[in-house]
């Protein structure tokens, strides 16, 4: 199994998982800047891991990466939606304009 290697040092094993790679990225650069980590830090790190494959490896990645994407954008679509139909039903509960109780 291939492996690429973080500027921390770190090696990751090329196998196809999103998340390990999310991982890794998260501990070896956010954690350890202490969370003050820049968006082009972040890109830099990235980018050198995505140097470092091959095409295959950018290839199933890439798939990988627009399939979490995209589960990731229906949930968002589903909770906006979600909020509206329990927004539109909460504005119905309460009492009604211009009467005392």
């Amino acid at each position: 199994m291939r492996r690429v290697r973080l500027t921390s040092g770190y090696e990751l094993p090329l196998d196809g998982d999103l998340l390990g790679v999310l991982e890794a990225l998260y501990r070896e650069v956010t954690l350890k800047h202490e969370l003050r980590v820049s968006f082009e830090d972040m890109m830099r790190e990235i980018q050198a891991l995505v140097d470092q494959m091959d095409e295959e490896d950018r290839k199933r990645y890439l798939v990988e990466s627009l399939f979490l994407n995209s589960v990731t954008y229906e949930n968002e679509m589903l909770d906006a939606y979600m909020r509206r139909l329990t927004a539109g039903k909460k504005k119905g509960r309460g009492r009604a304009a211009g009467r005392s109780v």
